[in-house]
């Protein structure tokens, strides 16, 4: 649905975009991820057709943005982080003046309530927005991005000041939207990310460094594969036994953690699951499993590694352990 390549910005010696290169596929919900200044609303800007590129194509839908701008920016629903609000309108007065600047041929009325129903501003929608919250306005601009039903969505920053209800109501909308809408999504609140999206972007310094699941971007910085599993039972034999699982390359215990209760760190051969055969294991011997996770990096920790250090180093350790993955 959108493939950006080899698109590059410069303000003059400043290069705010070096040269990346992605597709989001249809109907997939895209998390951009990126420290202040790496270059995700340039990106953003450039596929709305909102900024010219210095180099590069970008296609939604197959029209390029630069010989069809018209027919895409039809394809895209853009909500910015600061959404672009007249606060002397009404609710009802701007959504009927986007609806018409849009150019949307729905059913005027039916579509607009079903929109306000979706992102719940019903009860504002007589109100002036320069009134309403700062949540409040947020949903708004997110009903003008909704307008005309378009399949692609590009959000910056959605849930800015949102309380925590309203938030996890965002992310549940986002998800079933993804259900009928290609989205980007960008944010820096990255439980929101996790929750919602298939697959993760990473920029820094307008290069493009990640590309991937979560789980893959984990492993691709971390070679480890290890289980922490919390097992009620005698410590000595539950280390012995744990060692003489096929696929076990090594287990260290951490102690006691409750009484009668050990910790155990059990690293896998290669790329094995264990969290069955530990199962089977533990239910054979009567062992009660009160605990079991995976030591992979963090979201979080996958960011900071990602972003902390020179990108172009980073890009190069991530080609090198990645092995077939996606990389800039």
């Amino acid at each position: 649905m959108i493939e950006v390549k080899n698109l590059s910005k410069r303000y003059g010696q400043n290069i705010a975009l070096d040269n990346i290169s992605f597709t989001v596929e249809e109907g997939t919900v895209v998390g951009f991820l990126g420290p202040n200044g790496a270059g995700k609303s340039t990106t953003m800007n450039i596929i709305t057709g909102y900024l010219s590129a210095s180099s590069g194509v970008v296609t939604v839908g197959g029209y390029n943005t630069l010989d069809n701008p018209n027919e895409v920016k039809r394809l895209i629903g853009y909500m910015p982080e600061m959404p672009p609000l007249y606060p002397d309108m009404t609710v009802r007065e701007y959504l009927n003046f986007m609806y018409d600047l849009k150019k949307v041929t729905l059913p005027r009325q039916k579509h607009i309530n079903e929109i306000c129903a979706l992102v719940r501003i019903g009860n504002v929608y007589d109100r002036l927005i320069g009134n309403l919250s700062k949540g409040y306005k947020q949903r708004v601009g997110l009903a003008q991005a909704l307008l005309g039903n378009p399949p692609v969505l590009i959000l910056d920053e959605p849930t800015v000041g949102l309380d925590p209800k309203q938030i996890i109501e965002m992310r549940n909308l986002i998800h079933n939207l993804g259900k009928k809408h290609t989205i980007i999504l960008s944010s820096h609140i990255l439980p929101e990310i996790q929750a919602v999206c298939e697959r993760i972007i990473v920029v820094n310094q307008g290069a493009l460094v990640a590309d991937g699941t979560q789980e893959e971007l984990a492993h691709s910085l971390s070679s480890e594969n290890k289980l922490l599993v919390r097992l009620a039972g005698p410590e000595a034999e539950i280390r012995s036994a744990l060692k003489t699982m096929k696929s076990v390359a090594g287990v260290e215990s951490h102690g006691e953690k409750e009484t009668g209760v050990y910790e155990f760190a059990v690293e896998a051969k290669g790329a094995a699951d264990l969290r069955r055969d530990l199962f089977h294991l533990a239910a054979k011997r009567d062992w009660p499993i009160l605990s079991l996770r995976s030591t992979d990096l963090s979201l979080e920790e996958v960011f900071l590694r990602l972003t902390s250090a020179d990108y172009r180093k980073g890009r190069a350790a991530l080609k090198e352990a990645m092995k077939g993955g996606k990389t800039a």
